[in-house]
């Protein structure tokens, strides 16, 4: 078999070949291309150059196929449908899919704002799954290694953020959350307090240092870290059995606080920050992925239904 370089090939001419093959004619063919007769007189031409083949030839009834023409007919019409396959926009069926869907994120705040999201492929998908990763991890390289198609976060990635999309789930402020009986609970607490008492913080990489650290390193200022917590959970626990402090999104403060001795005290003046914004995020391979687009559209929509605006 005489080796062939598909770079000198015009793919274009199997499209001109399925018609001629199938009309048997040069006009016919033309008519149903939609192209002058010379062009795909034309297009015959070349197409007998690189099969070697006249691929046509007379006939007392007009033209007949070739013994070339007749084997490769078949082929020609099934390569054509596979290249329509490949260049087609994928078809994604909620109601038959049995994908997986993986998220990563804190555990409260895939509570907070994706809950709803298994109702809906309840009803609309069944046969899907879900699985939820809240363990300390750096989300977005999960993403980037194609360990996750979603990650919660309220941070946004170190590096490589053009790989990511994002969008916005919800927004919270920060708050302080304390033991009812720590000596700061009923006080609007001063900077110097909130630098001289002891701290934790919750870590979702596992690393420090925490975000607050990081602002007050700017500010020059440095307060006592004495416990990191890598999950949202424990935070009440260590809040009502030590004098420990803890900074974080008021939306969390609220879901871990419910029948929990702990009270909520608004960070010092000084220390005010920006409201936080909690994003979903996902790797730019899946963007036009169509369940991808489905699960987000499912998520935004629920979220509307949730919180409209």
């Amino acid at each position: 078999m005489r080796e062939v370089n598909l770079r000198s090939i015009d793919l274009n001419l199997l499209v001109v070949l399925e018609a001629l093959l199938e009309e048997r004619q040069v006009t016919k063919a033309a008519e149903r291309l939609h192209m002058s007769q010379p062009a795909v007189s034309r297009a015959l031409q070349r197409l007998r150059h690189t099969f070697s083949d006249p691929l046509l030839v007379r006939s007392g009834d007009g033209y007949d196929l070739s013994e070339r023409a007749k084997q490769i007919s078949t082929d020609v019409k099934s390569v054509l449908a596979n290249i329509k396959q490949i260049i087609a926009e994928p078809q994604f069926d909620p109601a038959t899919s049995k994908q997986i869907i993986q998220i990563a994120g804190p555990d409260l705040e895939m509570a907070l704002y994706l809950s709803d999201l298994l109702g809906v492929l309840q009803e609309a998908a069944p046969l899907m799954q879900v699985e939820l990763d809240s363990r300390p991890a750096d989300y977005f390289e999960m993403l980037a290694r194609d360990d996750i198609h979603f990650a919660v976060s309220g941070f946004g990635p170190n590096v490589g953020e053009d790989q990511f999309h994002r969008t916005l789930l919800g927004q919270t402020g920060l708050a302080i959350v304390m033991g009812a009986n720590n000596p700061l609970a009923n006080k609007e607490i001063t900077l110097d307090e909130y630098l001289n008492a002891r701290h934790g913080y919750v870590s979702l990489t596992g690393q420090g240092p925490a975000f607050m650290d990081t602002h007050l390193k700017e500010l020059r200022r440095k307060r006592t870290t004495v416990l990191r917590l890598t999950s949202f959970m424990g935070v009440a626990d260590f809040c009502e059995t030590t004098d420990l402090l803890f900074m974080l999104p008021v939306s969390l403060i609220e879901r871990l606080a419910i029948g929990r001795n702990v009270v909520t005290r608004p960070l010092p003046t000084d220390l005010k920050l920006p409201d936080l914004n909690i994003y979903l995020y996902w790797h730019a391979r899946h963007h036009n992925d169509p369940m991808h687009r489905w699960v987000r559209e499912q998520i935004a929509h629920t979220l509307n239904k949730k919180y409209p605006t």
